[in-house]
């Protein structure tokens, strides 16, 4: 159980504390990755995206175009680049597309 603190403290903090914790950053960040690939791919790359998943600093992206696959793969810098500016963290170091 979780000490209780007698005095006020701002939520953000109570939160990040729980997270803590909870050991819950890992679940947070694939979360995190996963929504920043479809904000920064837009729709006609989402179309063709089946999974996104975060391990260990790796993101795997599975796309059912071959051809899409091809052209992204010519971009992972900038790719990883543009994610981590979007997480506000160096998360991801390596992308492996299939």
């Amino acid at each position: 159980m979780a000490k209780r603190h007698s005095s006020h403290i701002p939520l953000s903090e109570a939160l990040g504390e729980f997270i803590k914790e909870n050991k819950l950053q890992k679940g947070i960040d694939k979360v995190d990755t996963r929504e920043a690939w479809v904000k920064l791919m837009g729709n006609g790359v989402n179309n063709y995206t089946t999974a996104v998943d975060l391990r260990n600093e790796t993101l795997f992206i599975s796309l059912s175009s071959s051809v899409l696959r091809e052209e992204l793969s010519l971009g992972k810098t900038k790719i990883i680049k543009m994610i981590n500016e979007e997480l506000g963290k160096d998360l991801v170091k390596k992308l492996v597309l299939r």
